[in-house]
């Protein structure tokens, strides 16, 4: 996920087959580069005007959770009521993880008026608990069994604030450990986890596990076999491929949804699998010895600007991703970001590997066009 306060740590952090999928869905550019999209964001992905006949045989539907930024918290709100019939749980960005015994409130965490209004529209809500410890100081708690236990203590007094449905543990610090402590401190977030799982289920609650992509080259990350075994989900995020401390390019690539959901489902079930899908995207200086800033935008901001800069759409054959470049007369920027006909270009190679949940970082970002999509995929 992207925050103003995460945005340094994730910096640590077929293809024909997804296109011809597509391609039913919705008309594709014939090459790389296409003409301008409509301002109104209908040609970056397909209306559906009916609904299609019930099919015995076809696959299960599709699921959508969102996660609902704490610094947007009205417009995702909205955006979630708006879409209530297609979400499923919505996971509100609201608790930090600062000490063994301390979980605080981002502004507006708890809000009842949306707690209700959620339950209200038939969807469940599952806050997310981020972490933003010093170095070394969860791996301290995750290793030592006492400390492990005031945090889970901590974890349900949080839980038990409001009538939530559950928790979305999203703790990234695992990338920052050192060598010697991995396997320590990997196999106490598992003791850790295990330990909340459990005391949520008893209570009827949901536990949610958030986790970074596993693939060929990954480094050190939580135990997915062992997470699969107790948890209800377990988010993968499918973003950041590129990210805004690297060169620019896609936030995701079909070939790397391959490598994730082959590793992914061969340690956790199917069914318990949600891959998160980015509604953003990063606006970087296109020369790599810029020392200009990389801009985090939502879909929204992306195609404003491009409409703004009269550029370009253009869609990635090979990642299945939207970018255009810009000239912001001091230097040329690239944009690489996701709407709906990237994400329909990405859903088949989720079917192929028998993933149905999705999850969107975040609620209020994204390209409006998406819904008909993930509704028809």
């Amino acid at each position: 996920m992207i925050t103003p306060l995460v945005t340094a740590r994730l910096s640590r952090a077929l293809v024909a087959a997804g296109l011809l999928a597509a391609a039913a869905l919705l008309p594709t550019p014939s090459v790389a580069a296409s003409g301008p999209v409509p301002t109104s964001g209908a040609a970056s992905g397909p209306v559906l005007t009916s609904e299609p006949a019930a099919d015995p045989d076809a696959a299960p539907p599709r699921t959508v959770s969102g996660w609902l930024p704490y610094w947007d918290q009205e417009g995702a709100y909205q955006d979630a009521l708006r879409h209530a019939d297609q979400l499923h749980t919505v996971s509100p960005f609201w608790y930090q993880a600062v000490s063994a015994g301390r979980i605080d409130g981002h502004p507006g965490a708890g809000e009842r008026r949306i707690i209700d209004g959620l339950h209200r529209a038939g969807l469940k809500v599952v806050p997310t608990v981020m972490e933003t410890m010093k170095s070394g100081a969860l791996a301290a708690i995750l290793t030592s069994p006492a400390r492990r236990t005031e945090h889970a203590d901590a974890l349900m007094r949080t839980v038990a604030t409001r009538d939530y449905d559950g928790l979305d543990l999203d703790y990234e610090s695992i990338a920052a450990t050192a060598d010697a402590t991995y396997a320590s401190v990997r196999d106490g977030f598992t003791a850790l986890a295990t330990d909340l799982c459990h005391r949520l289920r008893t209570l009827g609650k949901q536990c949610v596990i958030t986790v970074f992509p596993k693939t060929a080259t990954t480094g050190r990350i939580w135990d997915y076999a062992a997470l699969g075994r107790v948890a209800d989900r377990v988010r993968v995020m499918g973003y950041n491929l590129h990210w805004s401390g690297g060169d620019p390019g896609p936030l995701a690539d079909t070939r790397w949804y391959e490598d994730i959901l082959t590793r992914a489902t061969a340690l956790v079930p199917a069914a318990k699998l949600e891959m998160g899908l980015p509604a953003y995207g990063w606006d970087w200086p296109a020369d790599s010895d810029s020392t200009a800033a990389t801009k985090h935008v939502t879909w929204k901001e992306a195609e404003t600007l491009r409409v703004k800069e009269g550029a370009t759409y253009r869609l990635d054959e090979v990642s299945g991703t939207p970018y255009f470049t810009y000239d912001d007369g001091t230097e040329l920027r690239e944009v690489w970001y996701q709407d709906a006909r990237g994400v329909a270009t990405h859903l088949p190679v989720l079917r192929r590997h028998g993933v149905t949940h999705t999850v969107l970082w975040a609620l209020n970002f994204e390209d409006p066009q998406v819904w008909p999509v993930l509704a028809g995929s």
